[in-house]
């Protein structure tokens, strides 16, 4: 990974234009290719960024970074404080938590919970950006991928996403359909996902497990 430390402006113009003035900034080139300004503030999300795959060429005090797309993301160098590169290896991926990964485990052994006619292809189908959890076909034998969370937040919606459009690069799976499941999803996730084309789907934990409800019931 490169880590640059600039004091630079930035112009994007895609499906839309956008600018940022000069001002002291974090670029960050990462493996793959993906480049990401950052400020130092806003949380964890980049003020702008271009995803791989790209081309970046780099002229005197100007970065250029162009997708096939037609996008352009242009960098403006005013001043470089720091420029460094660091090796981090192979990463491990996230590793869920027991009740995240029991219920990934319980959804693949039965994916029908989830729509009906599913059928597993694969847990942790890979991307080259990243497992998704399930890959599964439809019983028209469309593709469909599931990204399972304990709890469903606007974050899942968006790696899943990201996910959809890595695979739906793949000619024998293309179009991919996108399911979210978690065991609760919050109301701004499911309207992220609606916009996405992503279904919600929210799932009890227990009763996948075989275990009754602790409640009264009328016989």
């Amino acid at each position: 990974m490169r880590i640059v430390i600039a004091r630079c402006s930035v112009d994007y113009v895609g499906r839309l234009s956008a600018h940022l003035p000069l001002a002291t900034r974090l670029i960050m080139v990462k493996a793959d290719g993906c480049v990401a300004i950052h400020a130092d503030g806003g949380a964890y999300k980049p003020l702008n960024w271009m995803n791989a795959p790209n081309r970046l060429i780099e002229e005197p005090g100007r970065w250029v970074v162009t997708n096939p797309k037609g996008e352009t993301l242009t960098i403006i160098l005013d001043e470089v404080l720091s420029d460094s590169t660091h090796e981090l290896g192979v990463d491990p991926g996230l590793q869920k938590d027991g009740v995240e990964a029991h219920l990934q485990e319980l959804l693949a052994a039965n994916p029908e919970v989830v729509l009906d006619g599913l059928r597993l292809v694969r847990r942790e189908y890979p991307t080259d950006i990243g497992p998704v959890d399930l890959l599964c076909r439809d019983a028209a034998g469309n593709a469909v991928a599931i990204e399972v969370k304990r709890r469903g937040e606007i974050d899942g919606v968006e790696q899943l996403a990201r996910y959809l459009e890595r695979l739906d690069r793949d000619p024998l799976l293309r179009p991919v359909r996108g399911v979210f499941v978690a065991q609760s999803i919050k109301q701004q996730a499911k309207v992220l996902a609606t916009a996405r084309g992503i279904v919600c789907v929210e799932v009890d934990y227990d009763e996948l497990r075989g275990l009754e409800r602790d409640e009264l019931r009328l016989f």
